[in-house]
């Protein structure tokens, strides 16, 4: 499998020759408020300009999970019916993919593409229409975890996770996170075993010496951020927040730092999975946050993997329900302002949004503009 390929299904980006994006002066600055609804608007004409006849965004890729995610961009805005003939023709096409073990397991990276399409199957599931494709989905997922059908036990640390699918890559946090939050929004209850077995997994994802980590590198940064994956991979030089986990880790002797990306994705994972805010684990998540909130950059990573941080930033602010958050300096912050705020100064004036540092795909428009909408979506 293709490291480029791969990377897409965590972070997600690729360069496309030609568009031009950078901040607008005119929007989210000056102290001014910017007009969410006229972002959301330019932003679904792009989306519905860049439509394949066969239904697919990006369907030069062969990567259906692209589509997945502009499906539920659209239909998370709220602006777009589930009738709609983009959202009708985007559904139709990811249908081929389904097969017999129920999800998309026909297609690439299934895994992924099953969790981001159950989410656009949920959104547009009206009267029943989509019941037996959403069952599917949830059974794929549970079925691909990594546990006693694979042989391993709950003291195996790559036990409750998941990979990209496929080739049964190793898990990561990244795909758990966006298997957690499709079977959460799908409806299955925290106390629901896959949710309960992928928690496991995520707790050994984070840098934190507890009774919920027995890995060897738990108490090594103790910062209460979290990593990739468990097993002690090491994040790749250079990389920071969601800006760029999605390597191939090598196995990790000495401490890994923690990256902001990922704190978010695991933060958001517990809280699916039904843990309170007095839960250890949160605490120090929380206490990790606090101590790196930006809304400026990928803390860690600059602009790399900015989008895949904001939208991981916007789903764990909405997870915990809270209207403001304080940092670890005590000044506190409308983090549905803020989040808004950095996006409408870097849409461009055609709707879209896209990273100039377009690794993991943050150069295609299609990925990012449909992070973008996700991320203010959850804001609101």
């Amino acid at each position: 499998m293709a490291s480029t390929r791969r990377t897409f299904l965590s972070m997600g980006v690729a360069g496309v020759a030609g568009l031009r994006i950078g901040p607008r002066a005119a929007l989210g600055q000056g102290g001014s408020a910017p007009d969410v609804l006229a972002m959301v608007g330019r932003a679904v004409a792009f989306l519905r300009s860049r439509q394949a006849k066969d239904g697919s965004w990006s369907g030069d890729r062969q990567e259906p999970g692209i589509t997945a995610l502009v499906v539920t961009a659209l239909l998370r805005t709220k602006r777009v019916p589930p009738a709609d003939p983009a959202v009708e023709k985007g559904l139709a096409y990811l249908e081929k993919y389904v097969g017999a073990k129920g999800g998309l397991s026909e297609a690439p990276h299934s895994i992924y593409t099953t969790s981001v399409a159950l989410m656009a199957f949920h959104e547009a599931n009206v009267g029943g229409k989509y019941d037996r494709v959403i069952k599917g989905c949830q059974d794929f997922l549970k079925e691909s975890q990594f546990d006693e059908g694979e042989k391993k036990g709950p003291k195996d640390p790559q036990y409750g996770g998941l990979g990209y699918g496929g080739d049964r890559s190793r898990p990561d946090l990244s795909n758990t996170s966006f298997m957690m939050e499709a079977l959460h929004d799908s409806g299955l209850p925290p106390d629901d075993p896959a949710l309960q077995k992928a928690l496991l997994f995520v707790s050994r994802c984070q840098n934190l010496k507890s009774e919920f980590n027995d890995q060897p590198y738990a108490d090594k940064v103790n910062d209460g951020g979290f990593l990739y994956t468990a097993g002690g991979p090491a994040s790749p030089a250079g990389r920071g927040g969601r800006g760029g986990e999605a390597g191939k880790a090598k196995a990790q002797d000495g401490p890994a730092r923690s990256t902001a990306g990922m704190t978010y994705a695991g933060l958001k994972s517990m809280v699916y999975a039904g843990l309170r805010p007095d839960d250890v684990r949160v605490k120090a998540a929380l206490g990790y946050i606090a101590k790196n909130y930006t809304l400026d950059e990928n803390p860690g990573g600059g602009q790399r993997g900015l989008y895949y941080y904001y939208l991981m930033f916007g789903r764990a602010m909405g997870a915990l329900g809270k209207k403001s958050f304080t940092d670890a300096e005590g000044k506190e912050h409308d983090w549905k302002a803020e989040l808004a705020a950095a996006l409408a100064r870097r849409q461009d004036p055609s709707g879209a949004w896209a990273n100039k540092d377009d690794r993991f795909m943050e150069g295609d428009p299609n990925i990012v503009t449909s992070y973008a909408l996700m991320a203010l979506a959850a804001g609101q």
